[in-house]
């Protein structure tokens, strides 16, 4: 099975991250094309794409157009926040961000007409709200792909989100609409951005389809073998004919911002359920994420995407002792998994 990897220049020192995140987003990047790229390529066919820069009017599918204008004002002030405090505004924001958007629907349309699996490393922004920037992103390539490919005949698309904080931009966006969202995060007290509970299941064409799965920290593997157990059932009754991952890597062990134990073990057994729609031909793009263990990350990357075309790599992992958690975070794990289950069960 084939993989591509949607790559430009100025996607090396790209970065919607506050000053003092900004080297570690970067260096996760760099390590990924430069040491764990040429690996993959020399065990799988692999292609880099060129981005296709797309036209403006793509974001409008996501955003209100008083947005996307507020974003070019404040690119061509080159100071300044999007938001208020997490994302800020430099010189040339909007057409980074704007290139951001285009690796993704790069992939999105050469996957749809090819079939394969797909990675852009500066990709997944699900922070990003129809008004409004938050949590490093800018625009939402996610949704904006979802809309893009419904309009071309895509009937059952499929959006997962591992990453350690709730899609809550996609959520927002495609609340309403008929794609399948499931959001696998942590969820706690202050933790940002605070939503993504259980009961938050989506509406008119979307009902039962925006599937939260929000657990309690310090969670690790055990109770994510619950997660992906349940994340399954939901797919196969699904039956997506393609599938957007964003694939942050922010819940492994000792990540400074979360406070998760996931190790390399979920991300492998994540990878093989992957593995198993694209082996029947489903198109599978993922998109890079969060994550702020660079080492960690673009080795997470590479493993996810070895196992998802069908050629795990042992090099790659997985590497780590698996974690366990208290009895009561997976009592409360499994609780809120019988709430859904129960739920999704009446209309999905």
């Amino acid at each position: 099975m084939s993989l591509s990897i949607a790559w430009h220049k100025d996607y090396e020192e790209l970065s919607f991250t506050p000053p003092t995140l900004r080297d570690i987003w970067i260096k996760a990047r760099k390590i990924f094309i430069n040491r764990y790229l040429p690996i993959l390529m020399s065990q799988i066919p692999t292609q880099i794409m060129s981005v296709n820069y797309y036209p403006e009017e793509v974001l409008l599918l996501a955003h209100e157009e008083s947005y996307v204008n507020f974003v070019k004002e404040m690119s061509e002030r080159g100071r300044g926040l999007l938001d208020y405090g997490d994302t800020p505004a430099f010189p040339g924001v909007y057409e980074k961000a704007l290139l951001a958007v285009s690796g993704t629907l790069t992939l999105a349309e050469f996957l749809r007409l090819n079939r394969g699996v797909g990675f852009n490393p500066q990709g997944g922004f699900h922070h990003a709200r129809k008004a409004s920037a938050g949590g490093f992103c800018v625009f939402n390539d996610l949704a904006i792909a979802a809309r893009y490919l419904l309009r071309r005949g895509v009937k059952k698309l499929a959006i997962i989100d591992i990453d350690a904080h709730h899609g809550d931009g996609t959520q927002d966006i495609l609340y309403r609409d008929r794609v399948l969202k499931i959001s696998s995060h942590g969820y706690g007290y202050g933790f940002y951005p605070g939503t993504g509970w259980i009961d938050e299941l989506g509406e008119g064409e979307g009902s039962c389809r925006n599937i939260n799965i929000p657990m309690p920290f310090p969670s690790g593997d055990d109770v994510y073998e619950l997660v992906l157990k349940f994340i399954g059932e939901i797919l196969e009754r699904y039956n997506p004919e393609f599938i957007i991952v964003q694939a942050g890597c922010d819940a492994y062990l000792n990540d400074p911002l979360v406070g998760l134990r996931l190790t390399d073990n979920s991300y492998y057994a994540f990878s093989l359920l992957l593995s198993n729609y694209a082996s029947k031909g489903v198109p599978v793009l993922l998109t890079g994420g969060g994550g702020y263990q660079p080492e960690i990350v673009s080795r997470l990357w590479a493993l996810m995407l070895s196992c998802t075309t069908g050629k795990c790599l042992d090099k790659l992992g997985p590497l780590d002792q698996k974690t366990t958690s208290d009895l009561k975070l997976v009592k409360i794990m499994e609780s809120r998994i019988e709430y859904l289950r129960k739920e999704t069960s009446k209309c999905l």
